[in-house]
This record gives C-alpha cells, structure tokens and sequence, in this order.
C-alpha cells in the first residue's frame, strides 16, 4: 500500500533548520552539518536509514528546500546535490514561479509544480505508483502536509543537541496523534517512525 511519509532530521528541542538561508549556507543559521552529522560521519552505522529515505517512488518538496533562489527563477539552480542527486526519482518541487522540468544524472527529475501541495500530490502519487511518496521538506512544506492531513508517517531523525532557535515543524498544527512504530538509537542520532492519526473532531453538543 502506497503510503505519503514525511521524512526529516530535528534537534532534541525540535528545530529542523536555521533562518537566514543562503547558498553558501543551506540551513541558515545552524552549522553546516551540524543537524546530519550522523549522516556524514556514521554512514554505515545508519546505512538502512539513509537507503530507507530515499527510497520511495517520487519526492515532494519545498523551494527552499530545492535552493536559495528567491522569485524568478533568474539563474540556472539545478539543486545542493551536484549533477546526480540522491533520489534517482521524479521530485516536485514547489514554487510560485514556472519552469521548465530539469533531468538529472541518476533517474533524478525536478518537476517544478506552481499548483499548490494537493496537484504536487497528486502528481507525486501517480508517478509513485505503488511505491511510496516522500515529502522530504523543509519545515513549511512538512507543516503544509501534516495540516492538509496528507502524511500517513513521520520518519524522524532526532540528533542530540540543542539548538535553541531556529525554524520548527509541528508548530500551528493543533493536536495530532501519533503511534510509535519504530525506534533505533546510534551514536549520533535517533531514528523514529511514526504512524499518524488525527485526533478525532470533538462532538457537537
């Protein structure tokens, strides 16, 4: 059964990135690095992990999450990957501003959707098939999708350090249940799957 998941490194206090994004540093004002360590200096370690994200069907995510490039797209951004990034499947990308889709080394395909997150969606799921979607960030559009109740489970990496400020997913949303799944500690990382379950509406009197 195809299933929407939405995937994301935090803190221990729950920030996922920094504000101030610029090229030359992706998650503004956190560290380079600082939230994946457990990526970059223990891949073997989370190895499962690591294949598990990027394993699915097709991917959505946010324009900020794609790049730094604000507006018209006024430059030829292709990504923070290099020429072959690591989801070898389509990936929609949202944005308020056209452009052609961009085919990369690997499989990888950036289809840029100006349709909101319900055709992003849509148009992810079909191209899935029966694989899963990953809705691979950032922090907005993982809100966008858990308010929209679009996310079927949250795979979460929790790195052990607190950063004190910075951008929040789940803030706003209101109550939301959650059903642990799964849990595997490693050195510099926790890794947790959630099932989702909206809380049920209260009854009318």
């Amino acid at each position: 059964m195809q299933r929407v998941i939405g995937t994301m490194t935090i803190s221990l206090d729950g920030v996922g990135a920094g504000e101030n994004q610029t090229e030359h540093r992706p998650f503004g004002d956190v560290e380079p690095g600082l939230l994946h360590r457990w990526m970059f200096e223990t891949p073997d370690e989370n190895r499962e992990e690591i294949d598990a994200i990027v394993d699915a069907g097709s991917f959505v995510m946010g324009r900020n999450m794609f790049g730094p490039v604000r507006g018209e797209w006024d430059r030829d951004w292709r990504g923070w990957w290099g020429p072959n990034p690591p989801y070898h499947a389509p990936v929609f990308v949202l944005t308020h501003h056209p452009r052609e889709s961009i085919e990369m080394e690997g499989g990888t395909t950036f289809h840029f959707v100006t349709d909101g997150i319900d055709d992003a969606l849509e148009r992810a799921r079909d191209a899935a098939g029966e694989r899963n979607v990953h809705i691979a960030g950032g922090v907005s559009t993982i809100n966008q999708y858990l308010a929209a109740g679009h996310i079927d489970q949250l795979f979460l990496q929790v790195s052990p350090i607190i950063l004190g400020q910075g951008l929040r997913p789940f803030e706003g949303l209101g109550r939301i249940d959650l059903r642990q799944v799964a849990s595997r500690g490693a050195s510099l990382v926790t890794h947790v799957l959630y099932d989702v379950r909206r809380a049920p509406a209260p009854e009318s009197s």
